[in-house]
């Protein structure tokens, strides 16, 4: 769940009020200058920004989990391609060889069409909702593995805020952590893996 824009410019604009001296010695003066303002992030503090989805993507441990999601993926949808193929093959019969039953045994091909098409249904409706499930999961996951590293990146290079890129309306290049994110997130996951 994350939270809307308007929360996370709010959460923005405290963090950078809380860190400027400027705000807290004077709030009633005048704005400064822009490069009186500059200032305030001199004393050794960043703002950086990362992509989320570029975390999924291009990590390691992102990766593995969207890699074993797409092999659960094929297995459903081979299962219901085959449901399909029977349910197919049982429309098929009925439009060729319908006209030739008896009323009662057409009737009851009909039923037992009609039966195996909501179970389809079904079947397809609850493969879609457990992948969505595992989908959520995964990104769950993901998210708090990936909060712990971002603490870490913050700290080594003395961020003060660090926010996801849905909220920024315009970043320098160099405020981008993705890549740094990534990089101690694959680290951190390669350690786990050795012990």
């Amino acid at each position: 769940m994350r939270a809307g824009p308007r929360y996370g410019l709010t959460v923005i604009a405290l963090a950078l009020a809380v860190a400027s001296p400027a705000a807290a010695q004077a709030p009633a003066q005048a704005p400064a200058a822009p490069a009186a303002r500059a200032g305030a992030m001199d004393d050794g503090y960043r703002v950086g920004v990362f992509d989320m989805q570029r975390v999924l993507v291009k990590s390691t441990s992102g990766m593995a989990a969207r890699e074993s999601l797409e092999r659960e993926r094929a297995v459903m949808l081979k299962d219901a391609d085959g449901k399909r193929v029977e349910l197919e093959k049982l429309r098929d019969e009925l439009d060729k060889k319908g006209p030739l039953m008896t009323a009662e045994a057409r009737r009851e091909r009909e039923d037992v069409f009609e039966r195996k098409r909501r179970d389809f249904a079904r079947l397809r409706d609850d493969y879609t909702k457990e992948l969505e499930k595992k989908e959520q999961e995964l990104l769950r996951r993901v998210l708090r593995e990936v909060q712990g590293v971002i603490q870490q990146v913050a700290s080594k290079g003395r961020f003060l805020v660090i926010i996801e890129k849905q909220y920024v309306a315009y970043m320098a290049p160099n405020a981008d952590v993705t890549d740094d994110i990534i990089r101690a997130y694959d680290q951190e996951a390669a350690a786990k893996g050795k012990k």
